[in-house]
């Protein structure tokens, strides 16, 4: 019999491990090749482990909730073969390269979190998850920072060259050479909370009754995703000053146009036409016309994206969010659009979307009217520039032209809301990128072919 190591395949750009959240198997079991036998979940999406090929589960070398890395063997399987002694590595399951900066020292552990550290016990710690203006402290950075009496404040003017300006190990080592040649002395903790800048966020002081209201109550866990989407939204809005704009459009040509063709393009094209690749299409329009708002920050740079990759905010059975992305939408027909969408949404909402199907987007859609709202204030989904947020479509009495004057009538009217990084997108330039989705949708061709 001859072994053979299962290893945690590369799973995308940036990934670099990955909880494992339930074994399908145990020691001992016998396996078919392709039968999934872990499932595992990262920061971008949760997917299933197969076998490579026949045989049985001689070891298991992790729990449930340990987080190995790409390309750390996770499981011994005993196959059919000659040499019993011979362990070989899976091809099939062998990671991709990991980048020279994703891989972790030899001396000290990759500089990333491997689990969420909880409220209390930030209050007891010298060194919170955070620094005072939010940016996110790995524990082997804190460890580092406690080592060489460092402070919050101090961490502050560190420049980070990680993931979101995260500091990394190299960051903090660089800082501290830097400082000991120098001469530089830490910037001393101020203790008043009075002397704190504005723009420094500081949590609230609350009573457990305030917390709790003062009766009864039921204190519910928040899920991985739910921790992950928490943390990604309040890194959004520390990131990006966000500006809202707002404009009202009359989509009734469109609305009719659909209501028309729906029942033909679904027995042509084999999926059904929805609102959204609609406004998907005058989306990818108007970032023709307006390039930069299809941008992204980095630093004092502004990168101009040339493929134009829309995501779209997809609620989950759970109650949580993804974000699938329809790559190169710009090169894509209606029909191409819809097919897209469908399958993304569908596949979401049943867990079964690939690691890069959730990555490379450059504009993000959300669609408030789903759920039959009227509209909001989408938060930028990071590290774009801007997301639009799709109201409900309602019929209302408005205003039109006619060949005898005004008149009033009943039309089909949506709000549309974009928000916007304010650091590179203006008023200006938001609102015209906005009128301009506006004007594509009111200006739809009522006779347009399918």
């Amino acid at each position: 019999m001859a072994k053979v190591e299962i290893l945690l395949p590369a799973m995308g750009e940036g990934i670099i491990e990955a909880t494992i959240t339930k074994w399908l198997v145990k020691e001992g079991d016998k396996i078919e090749e392709d039968q999934s036998i872990a499932e595992i979940a990262t920061d971008k999406v949760d997917s299933e482990i197969p076998s490579p090929q026949d045989g049985v589960i001689e070891k298991l070398l992790f729990n449930e909730n340990d987080i190995p890395k790409v390309g750390d063997t996770i499981a011994i399987l005993r196959v059919e073969g000659d040499n019993e002694a011979e362990i070989e590595t899976s091809k099939k399951q062998e990671p991709e390269k990991v980048k020279e900066e994703e891989k972790p020292s030899k001396a000290i552990q990759q500089d990333e979190p491997k689990e969420e550290i909880s409220t209390s016990s930030q209050l007891e710690q010298p060194l919170g998850s955070r620094t005072p203006k939010g940016r996110f402290l790995s524990p082997l950075v804190r460890n580092i920072a406690e080592k060489e009496n460092i402070t919050a404040h101090e961490l502050d003017l560190i420049r980070g060259s990680g993931n979101t300006g995260r500091i990394t190990k190299d960051d903090i080592m660089n800082y501290i050479n830097t400082r000991s040649s120098s001469g530089v002395q830490p910037v001393p903790e101020v203790s008043d909370a009075k002397q704190q800048k504005p723009s420094e966020p500081t949590k609230p002081q609350v009573s457990k009754d305030q917390l709790y209201g003062g009766g009864d109550y039921e204190i519910v866990q928040m899920d991985r995703m739910r921790k992950l989407i928490a943390d990604h939204m309040v890194q959004s809005k520390q990131i990006s000053p966000h500006v809202t704009s707002f404009v009202e459009a009359d989509v009734t040509n469109m609305v009719k146009w659909r209501e028309k063709n729906k029942a033909k393009f679904q027995e042509r094209e084999n999926t059904k036409l929805t609102f959204t690749p609609l406004f998907i299409e005058a989306t990818v329009k108007a970032l023709k016309d307006y390039p930069t708002i299809n941008v992204s920050v980095d630093d004092d740079k502004i990168i101009l994206k040339k493929n134009i990759n829309i995501g779209m905010a997809t609620a989950l059975p759970s109650g949580n969010l993804i974000v699938p992305v329809i790559k190169n939408a710009d090169k894509l027909n209606l029909a191409g659009l819809a097919s897209n969408v469908n399958d993304l949404a569908n596949r979401a909402r049943e867990n079964k979307l690939k690691p890069e199907e959730i990555q490379g987007g450059t504009f993000t859609i959300t669609n408030f009217g789903t759920f039959q709202n009227i509209s909001g204030t989408p938060i930028i989904n990071q590290p774009q520039a801007a997301i639009l947020g799709i109201g409900g479509i309602t019929k209302k009495p408005a205003v039109i032209e006619t060949a005898e004057g005004d008149a009033i009538a009943i039309r089909h009217i949506m709000i549309l809301s974009l928000a916007y990084d304010h650091r590179v997108i203006d008023g200006a330039l938001g609102g015209m990128f906005l009128k301009r989705i506006a004007d594509y949708l009111e200006d739809f061709d009522i006779k347009r072919n399918i």
